[in-house]
C-alpha cells in the first residue's frame, strides 16, 4: 500500500478516446455473448487500452485460468454466493491502471455486457460480483493507494482500498486525524463511501460522504472526470446514491477530521436478568441527545441454551475525549446506565479503532493492513430507523421474539448532533434529522444447503415484520450500504415508476427523483446497471408525460 506519494489526478487522453469510439463503431453486435471466445474480449480489451499504461492482459483472468477462482472467490464475503450453482462472470479484470477500466467499459458495451464492480465484496447481497445476465466483474482491490496529507487535512484515496488501510496510513502520519466511517476494516472504500458510510464518528463529524470533497471517476463513455468535469449533479449523486449507477469510481478526495490523543471507550454487558430492559429503553431517550462526542451502540443477541434463555445487550461506545469526562457525561445524561471507572479503557483513536473490531489490546495497527476477514459465513441483513422511543411493553415483544427465532442479532447505532444538522438533501442519504436510531438485523449461519438457507431468511424476515409498528413509516426507511433485495429488484429498465420507487424510496426518500434525473443525463442508455441501480427516465413514458 502506498502510503507517502502524492496521487495524481489521472488525465484522459484523447488518443484513447477515439480509439475506443472506433472501436465501438467497429464490432458487430450479431453474436451473443455467450458465442463470443476468450480471445475475442482479450483482443478487445487490448486494443482499448492505453498503450502506455503497463498491460492488461496479466489482469484479466478468464475461466481457463488456473487464479480465476480464486480471484473470483477472495472477496467474496458472504458465502451464499460462493457455491457452484453462482453465476459466474465470462472474465476478470483486476485493474492497477486507469486506462484498464476504460478499456473494461468500452469492451462490455462492445460485447453487451452488464459491468459488475467491486471493491472490497460486503456487499450482503452479492451484487457486485453475481449476475443473472452474462457479465464481467472489475476487481479494484490493486487501485488501493492512501496517500495522506495530515497537514493539509485531506487524503486521496484509491476505490480498492479497505476501512483498516485508509486508517493505518491516517495514522502513520498523525495521531489527532482521523476519518468517520465503518467499524470493519476490511470493508471496501469504493461502495462504503458511494453508500453514505457510516461509523462510530458520525454523531460528531457526519456521514463519510459528509467529508468528500473531490473523486475521480470513469464514467459509460470511457471519459476520466474529477468533480468540476463531472458537474455538481453527478458529483452529488455518487456521494451517497451509489456510485454504480454512475460509473466506476477509481479514487476519492476526503477530508480528515480532528481528534483528541485520547479517547476513551467501553464494552459493557447487560442481560434481561441484570436490567437490561430498562437500560436499553432509556437509552432510546439519551442516545441521540448526549454529547456528540459520544457515540454507544448496542448490540442485541439472543441467547437460548438449555439453562437460559434470555437477550444480552451489549453496549459498545467511543467517546473523543478522556475517562473522566466521559464518566461526568454519563453521570448528567445517562446515570441509570452505571458506568464505573473500571469499564473505561483510554487509548488514542487507532487503538479504538482495533478495540471496535475486537482485538485484544495491545495488538499493532499492522493487522489493519489485513484485507482477508478471519472468517465468512452465510449471511443475510436488512435495516430500519427507528423515530419514536420504543415502549419497555414493546421491547419485552421483541425479546421474546428473538428468543423463539434464536438467532437474529439487531444492533442499535444512534444519531442526533450532526447527523440531524445536515440537510436531508445534501447528498442522496436522507436519513438525518428526526431518526434516533438505526437497526440492523442480521442472521448468520455456518450450515450449507437450501433448508438453513430458508429457516435463516425466515427467521429475519419474521423479526423485521414484527418491528414494523415500531419504526419509521412512509416511508418505511433502509440504508442503502445494507442493500436487501427483498425491498425489491429491477428489472433492467423495464420497470414502472411505482415499481422502482418501492425500493428508491425506501433508500432515498424524496431524494430518488433527483437520482433518476442525474442518472437520466449522466447515463441515458442505462449501461450501469444492476438488480437495484438507479433507472433512466426513458424507462418510464408514463412519468415523463407527467
Amino acid at each position: 500500500m502506498i502510503i507517502s506519494r502524492r496521487m495524481n489526478l489521472p488525465c484522459f487522453c484523447p488518443v484513447l478516446l477515439l480509439a475506443l469510439q472506433a472501436s465501438l463503431l467497429s464490432s458487430s453486435m450479431a453474436e451473443s455473448p455467450q458465442d463470443r471466445t476468450q480471445e475475442t474480449y482479450l483482443q478487445c480489451l487490448i486494443d482499448s487500452s492505453d498503450p502506455s499504461s503497463p498491460p492488461i492482459s496479466p489482469l484479466a483472468f478468464f475461466p481457463s485460468n488456473p487464479s480465476y477462482s480464486s480471484v473470483l472467490r477472495s472477496y467474496v464475503r458472504n458465502l451464499r454466493f460462493n457455491s457452484s450453482t453462482t453465476p459466474k462472470p465470462l472474465f476478470i479484470v483486476t485493474p492497477t491502471h486507469v486506462s484498464h477500466i476504460q478499456a473494461s467499459v468500452v469492451c462490455a458495451k462492445i460485447h453487451g455486457l452488464e459491468l459488475r464492480i467491486r471493491s472490497g465484496g460486503h456487499d450482503y447481497d452479492g451484487l457486485s460480483y453475481v449476475s443473472p445476465a452474462p457479465f464481467v466483474i472489475v476487481d479494484m482491490f490493486n487501485l488501493r493507494s492512501v496517500d495522506a496529507d495530515a497537514e493539509g487535512g485531506t487524503a486521496w484515496v484509491e476505490s480498492g482500498a479497505t476501512l483498516g488501510e485508509v486508517y493505518y496510513a491516517i495514522a502513520a502520519r498523525s495521531g489527532v486525524h482521523a476519518f468517520p466511517a465503518g467499524v470493519c476494516p476490511t470493508v471496501g472504500v469504493g461502495g462504503h463511501l458511494s453508500g453514505g458510510g457510516y461509523g462510530n464518528l458520525m454523531r460528531k463529524h457526519g456521514l463519510s460522504v459528509d467529508n468528500v470533497v473531490d473523486a475521480v471517476v470513469v464514467d459509460a463513455n470511457g471519459r476520466v472526470l474529477d468533480r468540476g468535469s463531472m458537474g455538481d449533479d453527478m458529483f452529488w449523486a455518487i456521494r451517497g446514491g451509489g456510485g454504480a449507477s454512475f460509473g466506476v469510481i477509481v479514487s476519492w478526495k476526503i477530508k480528515l477530521v480532528s481528534v483528541p490523543e485520547v479517547v476513551t471507550v467501553f464494552k459493557v454487558e447487560k442481560t434481561l436478568e441484570q436490567g437490561a430492559t430498562d437500560v436499553v429503553h432509556r437509552w432510546q431517550y439519551v442516545a441521540d441527545k448526549v454529547d456528540e462526542r459520544l457515540f454507544i451502540r448496542v448490540v442485541l443477541l439472543p441467547v437460548v441454551r438449555k439453562d437460559q434463555r434470555t437477550v444480552k445487550a451489549k453496549f459498545v461506545a467511543l467517546f473523543l475525549g478522556g475517562a473522566d469526562e466521559l464518566l461526568d457525561v454519563m453521570s448528567q445524561s445517562f446515570p441509570e446506565f452505571g458506568l464505573e471507572p473500571k469499564d473505561c479503557l483510554e487509548m488514542s483513536w487507532i487503538e479504538s479503532v482495533l478495540f471496535w473490531s475486537n482485538y485484544p489490546k495491545g495488538t499493532s495497527p499492522n493487522v489493519l493492513l489485513q484485507r482477508i476477514p478471519e472468517s465468512e459465513k452465510f449471511l443475510k441483513k436488512k435495516s430500519d430507523y427507528v423515530q419514536e422511543p420504543i415502549s419497555k411493553v414493546g421491547l419485552e415483544g421483541i425479546w421474546n421474539k428473538m428468543m423463539e427465532l434464536k438467532r437474529p442479532a439487531l444492533t442499535l447505532n444512534p444519531y442526533g448532533g450532526r447527523m440531524s444538522e445536515i440537510s436531508d438533501s445534501e447528498t442522496p442519504f436522507p436519513h438525518r434529522e428526526g431518526n434516533i436510531f438505526k437497526i440492523q438485523y442480521s442472521v448468520t449461519w455456518k450450515e450449507e444447503g437450501d433448508e438453513a438457507l430458508n429457516q435463516n431468511l425466515n427467521r429475519i424476515r419474521s423479526i423485521y415484520n414484527h418491528m414494523t409498528p415500531f419504526v419509521a413509516k412512509s416511508p418505511r426507511s433502509s440504508y442503502l450500504n445494507y442493500r436487501d433485495t427483498d425491498l425489491g429488484i429491477n428489472q433492467i429498465g423495464n420497470e414502472s415508476y411505482s415499481e422502482a420507487s418501492i425500493w428508491g424510496t425506501k433508500y432515498f426518500k424524496a431524494n430518488f427523483d433527483r437520482l433518476v434525473q442525474v442518472k437520466t443525463m449522466v447515463d441515458p442508455n442505462n449501461f450501469f446497471r444492476y438488480e437495484q441501480s438507479i433507472p433512466c427516465m426513458s424507462s418510464w413514458p408514463s412519468r415523463m408525460a407527467e
